[in-house]
């Protein structure tokens, strides 16, 4: 089914409103979830929607949770997000940072006790929206195994580097795993195969086939031990910092990923004389002749801004219900 941003954001703006989201918080949530799926990534837009229905309904997110500063110094906060919805949380958070880089040139916060933060990549475009450098990502439940290992240990930890640029930001959102388990999910659901390997099979062999890497919960780690590596520090600085857990303290059920540990950076490039990150980024990008990090993203939202938004049938059943009840 195709249907137009504006259905899709009103929509779930009435859905979230119905499962508990308070007035000044659904239209907020709905832009995220609906921002995500406009650009291309509806595995953590749209289809990411059930299951924080399915959690908000079990207890599992506190749909009036908002995250409150708890301690901090300098540059340096500390956040609880209470068990709320990850999205707002997030936005929140990096929204801090932004303030305070704007403040003191750069800031961090640090969020413990938070939930799924959807698609990472909206709160590098957020920051680079203000016109910030950002660098923000998240543990996740244990989804990964590490490098020489056949059980999933570590999490695939979503990194986003964003760089603000009058000419088209410049975003990378990625994940620790070649392939993130929602990405798995989409070309399951389409019927395709990978377009390199992206993981292992039951029999620990390298393939291209998504369903497999699902079911034998082997998804190759980006640079093979580097990511591996990577995914570790990421996990011990994200828990230790905002006082929370690390992946081995995470139940390995999506339904149950509560508890997340994520940090927020924002740098204000405008706070050092001299800094011209337009030229700079624009030299680089011309000078790299291939696409850069970003560019997919604004595509997808011009074609789905003109031609409506492709949405999961089932996914978007289930909004639909939850709008009108």
């Amino acid at each position: 089914m195709i249907v137009s941003y504006a259905e899709l954001a009103g929509t779930l703006e009435r859905a979230l409103a119905a499962l508990g989201l308070e007035p000044d918080r659904a239209p907020r949530c709905a832009q995220l979830i609906a921002d995500s799926t406009r650009d291309g990534v509806p595995s953590h837009g749209l289809n990411l929607f059930p299951r924080v229905a399915s959690m908000i309904r079990r207890g599992a997110i506190d749909p009036r949770g908002r995250a409150i500063r708890v301690a901090g110094r300098g540059a340096l906060e500390r956040w609880d997000g209470r068990r709320g919805v990850g999205a707002l949380n997030a936005f929140d958070a990096m929204q801090a940072a932004i303030a305070g880089a704007r403040a003191s040139g750069i800031a961090c916060v640090a969020l413990g006790n938070t939930n799924h933060w959807m698609r990472g990549g909206s709160y590098g475009w957020q920051a680079a929206d203000a016109g910030a450098i950002a660098l923000c990502w998240t543990n996740t439940l244990p989804n990964l195994p590490p490098w020489g290992a056949a059980t999933p240990r570590i999490g695939n930890n979503p990194l986003v580097v964003a760089v603000p640029r009058a000419n088209g930001h410049v975003v990378l959102d990625m994940a620790m795993s070649q392939f993130s388990y929602g990405a798995l999910a989409s070309y399951r659901a389409r019927g395709e195969r990978l377009p390199v390997a992206g993981g292992f099979d039951r029999d620990g062999r390298l393939t291209d086939d998504p369903a497999a890497i699902e079911a034998s919960r082997r998804p190759l780690p980006i640079g093979f031990w580097k990511g591996s590596g990577l995914a570790i520090v990421l996990d011990i600085i994200a828990a230790a910092l905002a006082g929370g857990r690390a992946t081995h303290e995470i139940g390995a059920d999506p339904e149950q990923e509560t508890g997340l540990s994520q940090v927020f950076i924002a740098i204000d490039p405008a706070s050092l004389e001299g800094v011209a990150i337009d030229r700079v980024a624009d030299a680089v990008v011309a000078s790299v002749q291939a696409r850069y990090p970003g560019e997919r993203t604004l595509a997808a939202r011009r074609q789905h801004l003109q031609q409506g938004i492709e949405v999961d049938d089932e996914a978007w059943t289930i909004a639909r219900r939850c709008a009108s009840a």
